[in-house]
């Protein structure tokens, strides 16, 4: 597994970066070597964040977590990835055509079998800025919201970051 690791407001330490390569060989059990790891690691003022982005043929697993320390934020973030493959193993199995087998000894997490769709929305999408959208999602008291954007006629989504701040998502055909 390729890992690269970033430091924001903060350079990471040596025993951070040995930490993490031992932690992430247990995801690498799930993805094997071709997968892609970015790690990104955050000093803030009361606590310290680690975000874990792993990319292995078109899926990505994300995972962010806050702590006193980096290297408890890690293992929140490393067990946080762990529960989401074990809750997906069936749909991610096909997907990967990987063996879940090596956690079997360890503790269950209850699979999501069915996905359950209790309601589907029509939206009109008209042309906006994306200063527009965003004060559009605030008015309407939405997490987030779809719009055309003016400067690139792509269908785009704007949506609220759990640190505050705001989060834009693209289209990316392959």
């Amino acid at each position: 597994m390729k890992i690269t690791i970033i430091g924001r407001k903060c350079t990471p330490r040596e025993s951070f970066k040995e930490h993490a390569e031992k932690k992430l060989a247990k995801i690498e059990r799930f993805f094997g070597s071709d997968a892609e790891a970015k790690i990104t690691a955050t000093v803030e003022k009361s606590s310290q964040s680690v975000e874990i982005t792993v990319n292995n043929n078109g899926m990505i697993f994300r995972a962010q977590e806050r702590a006193e320390n980096m290297n408890e934020a890690l293992d929140k973030c490393v067990d946080t990835l762990i529960r989401q493959i074990r809750k997906n193993k069936t749909r991610i199995e096909k997907k990967m055509r990987a063996s879940f087998d090596a956690f079997a000894g360890e503790a269950e997490v209850a699979e999501e079998v069915e996905f359950e769709l209790v309601r589907r929305k029509t939206v009109t999408l008209k042309p906006q800025s994306i200063e527009d959208a965003i004060l559009q999602m605030n008015l309407l008291d939405h997490q987030f919201y779809v719009f055309l954007e003016e400067a690139s006629g792509e269908v785009s989504v704007v949506y609220k970051r759990a640190d505050g701040g705001y989060g834009l998502i693209t289209p990316d055909i392959e």
